[in-house]
């Protein structure tokens, strides 16, 4: 293998590993962009959540009051059911709001580990084409400079247009 052979693989090697860089910084910006809108929705969930419990800490206030007030009329056991009471509509509203952001995130974890696994398989597919070698090269030079279209030099070399094309512009001869 001489050195000019060996130098064009290199470049096409690094021409390859440029395109999958390139891809991958592509997929991490729109990955980022992606989570950014939902963390900004979750943020809105949470704004929601704080605004929610300081109207239900508003409401026990209120309503600790009442009982502070109704206390003197009511036996314990009538205020022990009236705080129960109090408590679960102002947790059960939070539960159930806390269980759909788990969901929600549970959600976005499971799609990101499917994109993650589509993008190595993807990577992994990637492959530099086995037939364009450095005797093709110089055949299909050869052939070109003798006045042979791409068409004529594709099929009688076994080789697709843009191949022949590709090795014509990296020899800066096309």
């Amino acid at each position: 293998m001489n050195l000019e052979n060996f130098s064009f693989h290199v470049e096409y090697l690094v021409v390859v590993l440029g395109a999958i860089i390139l891809y991958l910084l592509y997929y991490v910006f729109t990955k980022d962009a992606e989570y950014s809108r939902n963390i900004r929705s979750v943020a809105s969930v949470v704004e929601d959540l704080n605004r929610e419990l300081y109207y239900l800490k508003k409401n026990l206030d209120q309503t600790q009051g009442s009982i502070k007030e109704n206390s003197q009329r009511m036996n314990d056991d009538e205020i022990y059911q009236e705080i129960e009471r109090s408590v679960y509509d102002m947790v059960h509203p939070l539960s159930l709001a806390i269980k759909q952001l788990q969901n929600n995130i549970n959600t976005i974890e499971h799609e990101m580990q499917n994109k993650i696994l589509q993008l190595e398989s993807g990577v992994k597919q990637i492959s530099i084409p086995a037939s364009i070698h450095g005797n093709d090269d110089e055949k299909i030079i050869s052939l070109f400079k003798q006045g042979v279209s791409i068409e004529v030099i594709s099929k009688e070399l076994h080789l697709s247009k843009p191949e022949v094309e590709f090795v014509l512009k990296i020899n800066k001869i096309k």
